[in-house]
């Protein structure tokens, strides 16, 4: 099959088989005689992994450790356990660092008027080296003008 009916098949733009091809995560696919990629039922299987590995948040690198797992029938299942293990951890990390960007968030459009006076904390905030914390002070006096 062409790249256009891999991409469909398994779910990834032709543009990233193409940029996984050309960074060695997965290998090109065969050639036809007229100069065509031409995929397997085989490639679309490996594609369909990629893409699934991406959809649960891995990076490209981790991708390529686990296509090498998946590939080695003698893999301990605690290497991947590992790997899955490590990445949860790291996506808990992202979490509560997206809460708590949400929640600073939250605190400075609290504060904002939302009026047609050009004060604005946020804005006021995002200047500041410090941020939330240097402006403060700030923020409460602009919250008791209204």
């Amino acid at each position: 099959m062409n790249i256009g009916e891999a991409a469909k098949a398994s779910g990834v733009s032709a543009k990233m088989i193409r940029y996984y091809e050309q960074t060695g995560l997965i290998p090109p696919a065969d050639r036809t005689p007229s100069g065509y990629r031409d995929y397997s039922e085989k490639d679309v299987h490996v594609l369909r992994f990629v893409r699934r590995a991406r959809d649960l948040g891995f990076s490209v690198a981790e991708i390529e450790g686990l296509l090498g797992l998946w590939r080695d029938r003698n893999r301990k299942s605690a290497d991947v356990k590992r790997i899955a293990m490590d990445h949860i951890a790291d996506l808990r990390r992202k979490i509560t660092e997206m809460e708590q960007m949400a929640a600073t968030l939250e605190q400075l459009a609290s504060c904002c008027s939302g009026d047609n006076r050009p004060d604005c904390p946020i804005l006021a905030d995002l200047e500041s080296s410090e941020g939330l914390a240097a402006s403060a002070p700030h923020l409460m006096r602009g919250a008791m003008r209204g």
